[in-house]
């Protein structure tokens, strides 16, 4: 027997029940496809089991994508606000860190128990732990979920993209772009750390080192604390800038942010006999290895000036060439996926094809570290939910 919905979105991740949710209370019969068990698993492990379930900076620049126009309007079109607006009507008490991080007080479990029930609210019906096997016959969509079969005019693809495999990621989303002839950006992990080889073995001996710096890679620059690991860097800067960076680049880190070039001649002029390890302001043992590198009199008075600038100019720009990262093991999303160019941004409906959406991870739409990633899946979702 087949079953008739009007839309069928694969993947009860953000995006999926966000989407479900909108287009279900908007009175679409729905079918809510995963082929985990529970959903919403990132959710749950997101922000240390809080869910940093959005940023009140959001803002167009601060996501990647071959086009960096494209996530304007859903994001336009549903805010940080919105979301917030949404939590509290369910009661869920929040609090800011820094940078406009939004969590839970309590569990992450309660932004998927309200998705749930706003999906519930909607009649939204479930389909979880099974795969999905996907036809298109040109009018419509055929799904074959284990031993039945369901149709439908519209099919969402809300399957993520493979960081975290732990919890049941996988590159479903890609291989149906391809099945459907969607191009792909190059999908790579992003908010991940990166790997130091052996020529950089005196700073993966400084594990559990951290300190505020700027770490910078390709366009990306950011002032947050880096953290040296047994593998190689770590910490928000670093995860940051792993978005930006491309194998085989430097990541430059600013060790003395926001210092003047001269400040160490400006030192040494008001405290001659001072130490340029005591001088930087660092974790001793990071003060040691640097100050060791620099080949640098350690007292300032015994330094001539040129060196003291030379020192200055490297600790504001120190590079490191990552030999890797730590992969979509480590990954907390991915940059890239389905081409934008592919989809409509003010529904994500694939311009070639009527009926097939794509929202939240899948697409060529990653954000920065600090909730932004949810707030692309909350506005994506809702921009789809709302067009179906």
């Amino acid at each position: 027997m087949t079953t008739s919905y009007d839309a069928i979105i694969l993947g009860a991740g953000a995006a999926g029940m966000m989407c479900a949710a909108v287009a279900g209370q908007h009175g679409r019969r729905v079918l809510l496809v995963d082929h985990v068990a529970r959903p919403g698993a990132k959710i749950v492990i997101s922000g240390g089991g809080r869910c940093n379930f959005t940023n009140t900076g959001t803002v167009p620049d601060r996501f990647l994508s071959a086009n960096l126009h494209f996530a304007k309007s859903a994001l336009r079109r549903y805010t940080p606000a919105d979301f917030i607006a949404l939590v509290e009507r369910h009661g869920i008490a929040w609090h800011e860190k820094t940078l406009g991080q939004l969590f839970c007080d309590g569990s992450a479990k309660q932004i998927v128990e309200m998705l749930v029930g706003e999906c519930e609210m909607g009649g939204v019906e479930w389909s979880l732990g099974q795969t999905a096997d996907v036809e298109h016959d040109g009018t419509g969509f055929r799904v074959a979920i284990g031993p039945r079969t369901v149709t439908a005019p519209a099919l969402v693809i809300a399957t993520g993209g493979p960081s975290i495999p732990k919890i049941g990621a996988t590159d479903f989303s890609y291989r149906l772009a391809k099945q459907f002839g969607l191009k792909l950006v190059e999908p790579r992990p992003a908010l991940v750390p990166l790997t130091l080889g052996p020529d950089e073995a005196l700073f993966r001996e400084l594990a559990g080192v951290a300190a505020e710096v700027v770490a910078s890679a390709g366009k990306g620059s950011f002032r947050e604390a880096a953290l040296f690991t047994h593998r190689g860097l770590s910490g928000p800067a670093i995860l940051q800038a792993s978005s930006y960076w491309r194998h085989g680049e430097t990541v430059a880190i600013d060790f003395t942010p926001g210092r003047d070039p001269d400040w160490l001649i400006a030192l040494k002029r008001t405290q001659p006999r001072a130490s340029l390890r005591r001088s930087l302001g660092l974790p001793d043992r990071l003060a040691e290895a640097l100050a060791g590198q620099l080949q640098v009199a350690d007292r300032l008075a015994d330094a001539p000036d040129n060196a003291l600038r030379g020192a200055a100019e490297r600790l504001a720009a120190w590079p490191f060439r990552p030999n890797g990262s730590e992969g979509y093991a480590k990954a907390e999303v991915t940059v890239g996926g389905i081409s934008t160019a592919e989809l409509s941004s003010q529904t994500m409906e694939a311009r070639r094809i009527p009926g097939l959406y794509a929202i939240g991870e899948a697409v060529d739409v990653t954000g920065w570290l600090g909730g932004y990633n949810f707030q692309w899946a909350w506005a994506s979702g809702s921009a789809t939910g709302n067009a179906l």
